[in-house]
């Protein structure tokens, strides 16, 4: 019913315009032509200039009663790091722009009313002038080189990629009809490589699964990022065109099928942060359709900022800002999705890895892939205290120096093997304690603890003087003994690289 009363009032202001027209038209044939058209253009120029007073002054007000909704304006501050120099060089480039649109809009229709159509008045030909040329040759190009100078500058820090050696995470988005998929690396912190061929309903992101960094890799249902740590955002599509847009973070982004793309931001402002920001203003305490405060229920969100169907917003996701504490308690919840979809299926590549039955494929591959990560860290480090290796998977009761389990024997054959491909590797094996119990006693337990790992390394290969034995009590914790879980963590045996060229000859264990 509304729709048809819509659909009248159309059709009646239709008839009174056409109407009103023909009146017009009476009228002037009445009144004669050459008075009604100087009627007409002096009504049209009058009105030009009251429009375009109205029409600036609308600009204005609009722009300060939107203000505080707008980004980059009021509390809408950029909440990555990048995004506060992108945010001067658009208030930057509006500040001329702007000077030109008010002038331009200005001489516009005061030329219209100042040269309006006039009985005896003669246009002037004006076929060249050189300051004129002058003027709006040179301004021009001054401010553009200005404008063009300071956007390549930070054009250049903002899609600058890592450098390796600095400390960042990575994770993957895929855009696909109509979601978002998100990838997140697991302990080793390293995604795993694709292949588009691999694509399928239990492999959504065309992992490779004899990638070993895949099998720690997790999709999680949200977004979670730290404050303050750089992200790499490593971008693909599976089908058609889509637009990676983080609008409160300044990262925009198209995801091309067959072309990754990439982006790297600093978030600088946690979700709980933004919204204190927005607490502070009036236009903030609405309450939204459940009634909660708009600040209260704001999210950063990822959009896709291409016209991919008909499905286009569906592709909204909440992205979550937090502290680094709140990060790691987040991390340590989420399932990798090979041990979640994959493991023990006719998909995974590891079910009869190394015929280690008693060792579930999963962590059999994790346990190689830990290894290797961590002895090619020490192996190629410059500085001492990185040249050290704890051997994570061989676990001690307190006062025991004895392990039997499979998962500890098949750790250390991952030791042996590092060995036998660096032959000219010489390592100092340590074994450590926690503070339970005397000293001297610890003493004995390391010595005891470092000597059993030798004797393991001397069954798989590895001669005496490729080893140097120490026991080193007590006195080199790495956590609190205030705690059982401290004190787990000191009880542990660890190798260090002393030598990569010159092997020594050593048998005895050395006493500390």
């Amino acid at each position: 019913m509304t729709a048809l009363i819509i659909i009248l009032c159309l059709i009646l202001l239709s008839i009174i315009a056409v109407q009103y027209g023909r009146f017009r038209e009476l009228s002037a044939k009445i009144r004669g032509e050459e008075a009604a058209m100087k009627e007409s253009n002096n009504r049209n120029a009058a009105f030009g200039v009251v429009f375009v007073i109205g029409f600036l002054i609308f600009c204005v007000v609009s722009a300060l009663y939107y203000r505080n909704w707008m980004l980059g304006y009021g509390p809408h501050e950029s909440a990555s790091e990048h995004g506060i120099e992108l945010d001067a060089l658009f208030d930057i480039t509006l500040f001329f722009t702007g000077i030109v649109f008010v002038l331009t809009q200005i001489f516009l229709f005061w030329f219209a009313y100042k040269y309006r159509e006039e009985k005896g008045r003669k246009a002037l030909f004006m076929p060249h002038d050189n300051t004129l040329e002058l003027v709006w040759t040179v301004i021009p190009a001054v401010v553009m080189c200005f404008l063009v100078v300071r956007g390549l500058y930070a054009w250049n820090e903002v899609m600058a990629d890592v450098d390796p050696d600095e400390e960042y995470m990575e994770i993957e988005a895929l855009g696909q009809q109509w979601n978002w998929l998100i990838r997140y690396p697991g302990a080793d912190n390293l995604l795993g490589e694709t292949n588009y061929r691999l694509f399928s309903s239990t492999n959504p992101l065309a992992q490779d699964w004899n990638d070993t960094k895949n099998l720690d890799d997790f999709h999680p249902n949200e977004i979670v990022l730290p404050k303050g740590k750089k992200v790499r955002v490593r971008i693909r599509a599976k089908d058609v065109l889509h637009n990676f847009d983080l609008p409160h973070f300044r990262v925009k982004m198209d995801a091309i099928p067959g072309l990754p793309t990439y982006f790297v931001f600093t978030p600088r402002l946690t979700t709980e942060e933004y919204r204190e920001n927005l607490k502070q203003y009036p236009e903030y305490q609405a309450l939204n359709e459940d009634g909660v405060p708009l600040w209260e229920s704001f999210n950063y969100e990822l959009a896709c900022a291409e016209l991919c169907g008909r499905g286009h917003f569906s592709m909204k996701r909440i992205v979550r800002i937090v502290e680094q504490e709140e990060y790691d308690r987040w991390l340590a919840t989420q399932t990798s999705w090979y041990e979640q979809s994959v493991m023990g299926t006719a998909d995974d590549p590891f079910g009869d890895l190394a015929n280690l039955s008693e060792i579930p494929a999963y962590r059999a591959a994790m346990i190689a892939n830990e290894f290797n990560t961590d002895a090619d860290r020490a192996l190629a480090a410059t500085d001492e205290a990185d040249k050290t290796v704890i051997l994570k998977h061989v676990y001690y009761a307190t006062g025991k120096y004895d392990f039997s389990g499979i998962t500890e024997k098949y750790y250390l054959t991952h030791v042996a093997s590092f060995l036998k491909k660096n032959p000219d590797v010489v390592i100092e094996l340590s074994g450590h304690t926690d503070n339970v119990g005397s000293a001297e006693g610890n003493q004995v337990l390391s010595e005891n603890r470092a000597n059993k790992i030798a004797d393991y390394l001397r069954g798989q290969g590895i001669g005496n003087e490729r080893m140097v034995v120490v026991g080193y009590g007590q006195d080199r914790p790495i956590a609190d003994n205030a705690s059982p879980e401290g004190r787990a963590q000191n009880r542990r045996t660890e190798f260090k690289i002393i030598s990569q060229s010159a092997p020594i000859t050593n048998t005895e264990t050395t006493v500390q």
